[in-house]
């Protein structure tokens, strides 16, 4: 399953030199929390391609909380490379295409 979001990008406080992420909103993690209950990875993980600003990529989304993102959210990791190829920083608003992998 395939979606198409726009959040902001911004920094993980606990670790602010390392983890920069956007949150995915409540209605598309809703339906994700739906999809993969009983089927994830390791901390809750769940393995997607995503897609910003062109540039296509794979990693694992995460359920929010402790400190990570706002409760009953998921959270997607955006690394360096990707934020530099879209020209996107710290609180710019990017597209997200994301899409499961294993459903």
């Amino acid at each position: 399953m395939t979606f198409r979001f726009e959040a902001e990008l911004w920094r993980w406080a606990a670790r602010r030199e390392l983890w920069t992420f956007v949150s995915l909103p409540l209605d598309v993690s809703d339906l994700v929390t739906e999809l993969v209950e009983g089927a994830t990875n390791g901390w809750g993980s769940v393995r997607v391609d995503a897609e910003i600003g062109g540039t296509r990529f794979r990693t694992s989304i995460f359920p929010a909380g402790t400190g990570l993102g706002e409760a009953g959210s998921w959270v997607l990791p955006v690394k360096r490379a990707v934020r530099d190829a879209a020209a996107a920083e710290l609180g710019d608003v990017v597209t997200v295409e994301l899409e499961l992998v294993d459903f």
